[in-house]
């Protein structure tokens, strides 16, 4: 008899394929599955007992924007603490590479603002040893990983490395700089790139550049996309992932149908999410993305189905970027948004109708409306402590003021500290789960792990996911959770031999126990200390999870990190 790894002894083996579940032990060897049921095929070194327990395959996070911390933080938590033992790096178009060494700092600066990360734990957790996608793939490579990785082409990346910033973000690429494009491409899917990345908001990008402008996809023509979208179709391999505006429903929508025309590769689209009282807001995309399969259009709907709220500062939002007059209020540093904040002109831009019904429009993804927003932290000043636990709207009300007029003095009042946090809410159970239970082409998991780092614990997904629509409301069944968290989206990106638990499969893995499963601290998570360079980020810990096991080896065992870094780089999908 073989001396084996791991045996994951007496547990309900959910399997990712959607057969019922069953009871079966579990034997690992050399990073994979290689038993599943039946008579113990030798004596393992560690016994993990699964007794009343779920086993299933670690789930696959295909959005997130890790890229940075990866390099301080292995194991990417959040995401990495709720069950994910793959990510894939470089969504939306943003990244490090490939990045000439005098744009490092620039590169960095973009990701402070578009995806609010922060700059000191970049400076300080980054070690810049890559100029090329081939170079940061082996970079990535060689760097310690807790969970497996791929790795998309950042489009604005590419663009400006071989456009410069001022060209890419004022005209089309002409026909040399789109052949140069194709060819660094073509370069970087020889190293392992699993495709590129695009996010396409317009110019009034929810997600702005560091200094306010949009970001060079944002404003990007068809042709410059198109253009690589034929590279993937020509060599018949790769995905895109790409965050599109549906301001003009019609157009916005035709063009990624072009896409999926010109690609004939998967795309992942995002995102497909349910409103609390209207149906229509996630039944048309379904039924658009149903049209475009009956196309023969490989296209996946990620879906957002995570409860969490926002609790933030007006020292580092940045979401409220969707209405230009608050753009050009909160961009720049500390000093220069307070002084802007009291300029009366800019005021009376953030309180129009225009700007106000930008945020309205976007309430959903952006913390919900202003005048709803409560006051959770006032920066210890005692006089202003009998707002906390009030809304914006109730001490506009009270005091006679507008409510944006309210949010600027409590800033100001406490040198930008002042916190804000998004009300706990209800969402409709019924509503989300019709999002998997009524397409085959989508899966949950826009988590954006990575990014937002002080207002948002999206990372956390997976386990509310099977909480809530699995235990609580018994809308999704368990084996459709598992598949639709695993196997199709491992499907979707290209994983090899990951995604579900079969014999020679890669032993990726989580033991939990369904009704221990727990997100906390709740809605907002909670604040720790734990970057480099001093920063703090909001986190939200997982509790039910008695083992995560990455490529065989247990990297988190009833909740706390082993410190193995068993993770791989997955060159085109595979180890």
């Amino acid at each position: 008899m073989a001396d084996l790894d791991i045996q994951i002894k007496g547990g309900t083996v959910v399997d990712g394929t959607r057969v019922p579940r069953f009871q079966a032990d579990v034997w690992i060897k050399d990073g994979r599955i290689v038993q599943i049921g039946g008579r113990a095929p030798g004596f393992a070194k560690k016994v993990i007992d699964a007794d009343g327990l779920i086993v299933a395959p670690g789930f696959i996070d295909l959005h997130t924007h890790y890229d940075a911390q990866i390099r301080w933080d292995p194991w990417c938590t959040i995401s990495g603490w709720h069950g994910v033992t793959s990510v894939v790096l470089g969504n939306c178009g943003f990244g490090f590479a490939p990045c000439a060494p005098d744009f490092r700092e620039r590169s960095m600066l973009t990701m402070t603002r578009t995806e609010a990360i922060p700059y000191s734990a970049m400076k300080a957790g980054m070690n810049w040893d890559w100029e090329t996608i081939p170079e940061y793939l082996d970079s990535l490579d060689r760097a310690p990983k807790g969970v497996n990785c791929i790795q998309y082409m950042p489009t604005a990346s590419l663009m400006t490395y071989v456009m410069g910033l001022e060209a890419a973000k004022t005209r089309p690429a002409n026909e040399g700089e789109r052949a140069a494009m194709r060819w660094l491409l073509n370069e970087g899917l020889d190293a392992g790139l699993c495709g590129f990345s695009i996010q396409r908001l317009g110019r009034h990008s929810g997600q702005a550049d560091y200094d306010g402008s949009p970001m060079v996809t944002d404003t990007m023509v068809d042709e410059d996309i198109l253009n690589l979208a034929r590279v993937l179709r020509k060599r018949d391999e790769g995905f895109i992932e790409i965050t599109q505006a549906t301001g003009h429903i019609k157009e916005d929508l035709a063009f990624v149908e072009k896409l999926a025309e010109e690609a004939r590769r998967p795309i992942l689209f995002q995102a497909v999410a349910a409103s609390r009282h209207d149906p229509d807001v996630h039944r048309k995309t379904l039924a658009w993305i149903a049209k475009m399969r009956a196309k023969g259009l490989p296209i996946f709907g990620q879906a957002a189905t995570v409860r969490v709220g926002f609790a933030f500062t007006l020292e580092h939002w940045n979401l409220y970027d969707v209405s230009s007059a608050w753009r050009d209020m909160l961009t720049g540093t500390k000093e220069e948004r307070a002084a802007k904040m009291r300029n009366p002109a800019m005021r009376e831009a953030a309180k129009s109708p225009r700007a106000m019904y930008a945020l309205d429009k976007n309430a959903a993804g952006i913390g919900g409306r202003l005048p709803k927003l409560i006051v959770q932290w006032v920066n210890n000043v005692p006089e202003l402590e009998k707002y906390v636990g009030k809304s914006l709207g109730q001490i506009a009300e009270e005091e006679g003021k507008h409510p944006v007029d309210v949010m600027l003095d409590l800033s100001l009042a406490t040198d930008l500290k002042a916190e804000f946090l998004t009300p706990m809410q209800q969402f409709n159970a019924d509503y989300n789960a019709e999002i998997i239970n009524n397409s085959p082409y989508t899966f949950p998991g826009v988590s954006d792990g990575g990014a937002h780092t002080k207002f948002l614990t999206a990372g956390s997904f997976t386990t509310d996911f099977l909480r809530w629509l699995v235990r609580d409301e018994q809308k999704v069944t368990l084996e459709e959770a598992h598949y639709r968290m695993s196997a199709l989206p491992a499907h979707a990106a290209g994983f090899r031999d990951r995604g579900i638990l079969r014999e020679g499969a890669w032993a990726d893995i989580v033991v939990y126990d369904l009704n221990g499963l727990d997100v906390e601290p709740e809605w907002t998570g909670e604040i720790a200390y734990d970057f480099p360079g001093g920063e703090w980020r909001r986190i939200q810990r997982a509790k039910g999870y008695r083992s995560i096991i990455v490529n065989g080896v247990e990297t988190f065992s009833e909740g706390k990190c082993t410190g193995a870094t068993p993770g791989k780089l997955l060159r085109h999908g595979h180890a």
